[in-house]
């Protein structure tokens, strides 16, 4: 499927920057940069930010990926969820567990705090959200209020990417071709 807002090409000094380091981190340049360089102020704005998020340092960055494919999954982002497992082979987690992500419910594959991450991702994801007192108590406890908040920032950024790019149709590049292990298939919801 095409995206529904048309790639662009890239061009000029700063389009050669942003192939350039699409490149470098996936090997080809990446749909949501062709998409958004029909407002290249938006797209600097999202990727300058997109920068400050991998800088954090708080809460583990296998936390934080699992986090964002958590999103990706329960928002349908197949670019999202693509490129975090990309990115857990990048950072050498465990891509038996990773690929888990999807269906972290049925999988023996994560422990206590990782359960409690991938719960609060998708509790901040559901519309409304359905955080409770208990999910940030048990956060506080593992990572502490800077980490709380930094966990928070994090899932509302990928909130903010995942949504964006299943709006415009932005699907898988197939980053996670290269990983060894499958990427699991979410579990089908019972019809209500």
């Amino acid at each position: 499927m095409s995206p529904r807002v048309p790639k662009k090409e890239l061009t000029g000094v700063t389009g050669a920057v942003v192939k350039l380091m699409s490149r470098r981190m996936f090997g080809q340049v990446a749909e949501p940069a062709e998409v958004g360089w029909h407002h290249r102020k938006v797209l600097m704005a999202s990727m300058g930010f997109g920068q400050k998020v991998q800088s954090w340092n708080v809460v583990d960055q296998g936390l934080k990926t699992y986090a964002h494919m958590a999103v990706a999954a329960k928002i349908g982002c197949s670019w999202c969820l693509d490129l975090g497992y990309f990115q857990a082979q990048n950072e050498d987690l465990d891509l038996a567990v990773a690929s888990q992500v999807p269906r972290w419910r049925e999988s023996d594959a994560f422990g206590p705090l990782e359960r409690d991450v991938l719960a609060y991702a998708e509790a901040m994801t559901d519309t409304p959200p359905t955080v409770t007192d208990a999910m940030v108590a048990r956060l506080l406890e593992h990572l502490g209020p800077a980490g709380v908040m930094e966990l928070t920032a994090v899932i509302g950024f990928a909130n903010l990417t995942t949504r964006s790019n299943v709006a415009v149709g932005i699907e898988s590049q197939g980053f996670s071709a290269s990983c060894a292990v499958p990427l699991a298939e979410a579990p089908v919801a019972a019809a209500p």
